[in-house]
């Protein structure tokens, strides 16, 4: 779907996402041909493009702590205009916005996140929008869903209707708009973080 977008040529985008991708992958696709105006993230990851842009002042930023980003979209999705956090409460984050307290403890005031579409990428779906992520799929993916004044869902397996356990469902069809099957996906990994096994030596 990113592609997809990108073929449109729509420009001054303004992107709710947990990262911008990595360079030549992704959503760094998008900020490749120019098309994202806005990112609304908690992390710039491994893209030396989004670095270039930002520092460069061609591209505008809102930084985000990640659980406080997850919760706007929630509550946008929810139908929550606004909360109130801890989190960011005297730091940068926290400037320009309201400051309340409650019970002895300073919350920041935080905006639920609405956008005019959001597009989600399933492990599993049918033809009424039901879908199925997979493990770090499920961190964004089931908000996001919620939070789009039109969804659009890309799934790798299309399914007969009936075929997904009902109890297994992460996201229901009544909030996805339309549903394609991908194809031929790449799943990058933007750090490789373990270390090489050691080998174990029997005495």
């Amino acid at each position: 779907m990113i592609a997809a977008i990108r073929e449109t040529g729509t420009k001054d985008l303004t992107v709710v996402s947990n990262n911008c991708g990595i360079d030549g992958f992704g959503l760094g696709l998008l900020l490749e041909s120019g098309q994202i105006r806005k990112m609304i993230s908690s992390y710039v990851g491994e893209n030396k493009l989004f670095e270039q842009l930002y520092l460069s002042g061609d591209l505008e930023l809102e930084f985000n702590p990640q659980g406080t980003l997850a919760e706007r979209i929630r509550a946008g999705g929810a139908g929550i205009p606004a909360f109130f956090t801890k989190t960011g409460v005297g730091t940068l984050v926290a400037e320009g916005k309201e400051v309340r307290e409650f019970d002895g403890e300073l919350y920041v005031m935080e905006r639920g996140l609405v956008a005019d579409l959001a597009i989600v990428k399933a492990y599993a779906g049918d033809a009424e929008g039901n879908l199925v992520y997979r493990k770090t799929a499920r961190n964004f993916n089931p908000m996001m869903a919620t939070a789009g004044r039109a969804c659009v869902a890309e799934v790798e397996k299309l399914v007969e209707i009936g075929a997904l356990d009902k109890d297994n469902i992460h996201t229901p069809g009544i909030y996805v708009d339309r549903i394609v099957a991908g194809a031929k996906y790449e799943k990058r990994i933007e750090r490789v973080t373990t270390r090489p096994r050691e080998e174990k030596v029997s005495a």
